[in-house]
């Protein structure tokens, strides 16, 4: 699986530097130079990574082979891209990546199915999209009290939903 760790955005300056919209913990090791980074779409990369600088709290990068604005604006919008299988787990049993949470099987505690994650929303609180069948989605703040138990080995994610949670949509 395929994860977005960077947007490129706009060119800075002449020479063939892009902005890059960071979308990863650990821009240093992502974007080091000489690092190959896939993009999507796949036509436009690989990239090379040549130079990486921070001017103001954005992150410039100069490419190889990207050596005038004409080039940079060309890639404006191409999202650099990693695999999954790259990122090390987690030494902290309480945190996941997204990747991992994405399509597990959602139940209660009481062991009665729900449905299944179909995203990770990041807004202030990550919240859980839960595709439910034939009940559209429900949207469940990603905190322990309310996803007590994650079984990655068996697919599972388990919700403990206060009233009304899970069946907003009933009252409709």
């Amino acid at each position: 699986m395929q994860l977005v760790v960077g947007r490129i955005g706009r060119p800075h300056g002449v020479r063939g530097e892009v902005t890059v919209e960071v979308r990863t913990d650990d821009p240093e090791l992502r974007f080091a130079p000489g690092t190959a980074l896939a993009t999507d779409p796949a036509s436009a990369g690989p990239v090379e990574v040549e130079g990486a600088r921070w001017h103001k709290d954005i992150l410039l990068l100069s490419l190889v082979g990207v050596d005038d604005r004409d080039a940079a604006e060309a890639l404006r919008g191409t999202l650099l891209v990693i695999d999954s299988a790259e990122l090390p787990p987690s030494e902290d049993p309480d945190e996941f990546h997204d990747h991992q949470l994405i399509g597990l099987s959602v139940v209660t505690v009481d062991g009665d199915p729900v449905g299944e994650v179909a995203d990770v929303l990041h807004h202030g609180q990550d919240l859980l999209v839960v595709r439910r069948p034939s009940r559209g989605e429900a949207y469940v703040p990603f905190v322990k009290a309310l996803v007590p138990e994650i079984d990655l080995e068996k697919g599972v994610l388990v919700v403990d939903a206060p009233p009304g949670l899970l069946d907003l949509d009933e009252a409709e």
